[in-house]
């Protein structure tokens, strides 16, 4: 935790804006990411925040089938949220897990992991921190 602490504006003085960061979905692309079996789309927190924080939608990507390879990711938050379809994870100390529409899971800090298969419809939004992190292939979960 840092102690250092932001300069307190001065009266008059011209400070930037805030300025919101909008995300349509009729203007947006969907890329290849960390998994060969879904594609990502930025919602653009990263670059709003300085790396500190990323959220995108994540999606089955068509013909692809999960590799079920354990690995765990070397960040400070991950939230899973279920949009549509279907995922099943297993999880170290949890077991298999299957999250439907709607369901969530909160994936801590270093936890052992791997999807075993999703729907050919998935869509999942994910929140992470910071935005770039590293991902450690393992032997087992």
């Amino acid at each position: 935790m840092s102690t250092a602490q932001a300069p307190i504006p001065q009266p008059g003085a011209a400070s930037p804006a805030p300025r919101a960061i909008i995300s349509h979905l009729k203007d947006a692309t969907f890329d290849r990411g960390l998994r060969e079996f879904f594609e990502y789309r930025d919602l653009g927190v990263a670059q709003a925040t300085a790396g500190a924080y990323s959220v995108h939608v994540i999606r089955a990507l068509d013909g692809h089938e999960a590799s079920g390879v354990p690995h765990l990711h070397q960040l400070d938050f991950q939230f899973v949220y279920v949009l549509q379809g279907w995922v099943q994870f297993e999880y170290e100390q949890t077991g298999v897990v299957r999250l439907e529409r709607g369901d969530s899971v909160y994936q801590p800090p270093g936890i052992r992991h791997r999807e075993i298969s999703h729907s050919a419809d998935l869509e999942m939004l994910e929140v992470v921190a910071p935005a770039t992190f590293h991902t450690a292939t393992l032997e087992q979960v």
